[in-house]
């Protein structure tokens, strides 16, 4: 199947709630959702993020594989991969974790006065995002962060000249909370690249790397 096809079937519906067969599933700390945001064929006249959608939200480890590697969506294109995987997608393409109920936008109240972290892929582009990506969904579901209130989410970018992962946070102010989450989170994704951080209402001015 085309990865334009696997974009405008995700970006064009919601992944139904899915019923785990465990008796006792394995409950997360906390919901979460899956957000898909298709920007390759922008409408002329779309504001910024018309072409955001929510996709999945789960509050199980069963769920969430469920949601990760679901087929039914475009059961009728004989899909049998998983589309929440960055790899899969096409450039200007985003997939965005966000803890249930927060935008993945910079105006949504969780997110309006914090800023991001940044790790941009510069090598084997596609197995490491991957890589990155799920070192990143395993450690926010798991809650591997010790400052985990503090983070709103992780977004996957896909461009033509690189892809990137950002780590949202809800403060922009709290240095050492922000300096913890950077480190930890470079830790798990076991890089020995430069990441940085920025606020959201000043994106192209780095304040500190680690």
């Amino acid at each position: 199947m085309a990865t334009e096809d696997v974009n405008e079937s995700l970006a064009a519906a919601e992944v139904p709630a899915i019923e785990s067969k465990e008796k006792q599933p394995h409950k997360l700390e906390r919901k979460w959702s899956f957000w898909f945001d298709n920007q390759s064929k922008p409408k002329q006249g779309a504001a910024w993020g018309a072409s955001l959608r929510k996709s999945c939200t789960f509050d199980t480890v069963e769920d969430f594989w469920g949601c990760v590697f679901f087929s039914s969506l475009v059961s009728s294109h004989s899909l049998h991969e998983s589309i929440f995987i960055p790899s899969k997608l096409t450039p200007n393409a985003d997939i965005h974790l966000f803890k249930a109920g927060v935008e993945p936008k910079w105006e949504d109240p969780e997110c309006a006065n914090g800023g991001k972290w940044t790790y941009v892929v510069t090598n084997n582009r596609k197995q490491a995002l991957d890589k990155a990506w799920l070192e990143t969904l395993m450690a926010l579901i798991g809650e591997q962060f010790e400052e985990a209130d503090e983070i709103c989410g992780v977004v996957a970018s896909v461009r033509q000249k690189q892809d990137k992962l950002s780590l949202w946070t809800r403060t922009k102010s709290n240095e050492a909370v922000l300096m913890g989450i950077g480190k930890k989170w470079k830790e798990l994704l076991d890089v020995t690249d430069k990441i940085a951080f920025t606020n959201h209402d000043d994106s192209r001015r780095s304040r500190f790397t680690v």
